[in-house]
């Protein structure tokens, strides 16, 4: 996957982790661009790439590259704001 400067987040409707990492998004006013498995299934296959086979979400990709699998609230704080998770 390219490194570009937006934050995506592969995730589902039904995901309690998810629907926590965007509501931490939401309130630092962050753009990112969502990805829904279940409306995209064809995203899947990137989603996997990443996360080494492994079919787990929320899997964010930071601009950096970075990428953080089910983190949780302060691992993904951590991460936007620049520090160690």
């Amino acid at each position: 996957m390219e490194h570009s400067a937006t934050i995506v987040v592969y995730s589902t409707s039904w995901c309690g982790d998810c629907k926590r990492a965007k509501m931490v998004l939401d309130s630092m006013n962050i753009n990112y661009k969502l990805i829904d498995l279940e409306l995209h299934p064809h995203a899947e296959e990137e989603m996997l790439k990443v996360n080494g086979g492994i079919w787990r979400v929320p899997t964010i990709i930071l601009p950096t590259g970075k990428v953080l699998v089910e983190p949780s609230v302060n691992e993904l704080l951590a991460a936007l704001e620049g520090r160690a998770a």
